[in-house]
């Protein structure tokens, strides 16, 4: 929002869909299970942390993870987009 690429009412709608556990979001931990998958994300190859971070969360959870980021889709993480 702060960069104006999405609208402010997306937060609003964000924490809706949150609430509402048949909506198909789910809010992930950053737990141990993350931090030690942070170590399977290469930081040449991903070199934002925040986006590692994401990164480990979907391999901690054996999931996919739906991105067009560039670096994390030439990265060992499984992708979709």
């Amino acid at each position: 929002m702060e960069k104006g690429r999405i609208p402010e009412r997306a937060l609003a709608r964000l924490r809706v869909a949150l609430a509402d556990s048949t909506f198909g979001f789910r809010l992930a931990p950053l737990d141990l299970a993350v931090a030690d998958q942070i170590r399977e994300v290469r930081r040449n190859e991903v070199p934002d942390l925040p986006d590692r971070v994401i990164a480990a969360t979907a391999l901690a959870l054996g999931i996919p993870l739906v991105t067009c980021d560039g670096k994390i889709r030439a990265s060992n993480v499984p992708t979709i987009w």
